[in-house]
């Protein structure tokens, strides 16, 4: 199978923030995310857990859950992967704050665990 290309930032669709004076977290946690190794051609599975503070927009659900299907068979490295998908949505939704964890399954006896966050190194802290 030839992996096809990576979705577009135009899958992502948005909804107005009823709170935008109040700074809140919302955490969206997505167990099932595939994509593909370019490498290998392998699937490499993940979960992705998204924190972030609202401004004036929130991310709709359903269409996030299409933007990361469209991943399935994207050749992309785990680094590319999680700086894309955040640029991504940082994009479409404009935060006040992001952080994107990415904790991919071990393979050949080694996981990775990728981090990243909006604005540069100002991660949001895990959940307790």
């Amino acid at each position: 199978m030839t992996p096809s290309p990576a979705p577009s930032r135009d899958q992502l669709e948005t909804f107005a923030n009823q709170f935008p004076s109040r700074d809140y977290t919302i955490e969206i946690v997505c167990p099932e995310f595939t994509s593909v190794c370019p490498k290998t051609g392998q699937p490499d599975f993940g979960t992705l857990t998204f924190r972030y503070v609202p401004d004036r927009l929130c991310v709709e659900l359903k269409s996030l859950k299409l933007y990361l299907q469209a991943f399935r068979n994207a050749g992309i490295f785990y680094e590319n992967v999680t700086n894309r998908i955040l640029d991504d949505l940082v994009a479409v939704v404009q935060p006040r704050r992001m952080t994107l964890v990415a904790q991919f399954t071990p393979r050949g006896g080694i996981s990775s665990r990728i981090a990243v966050s909006h604005p540069t190194n100002d991660h949001l802290p895990p959940t307790p």
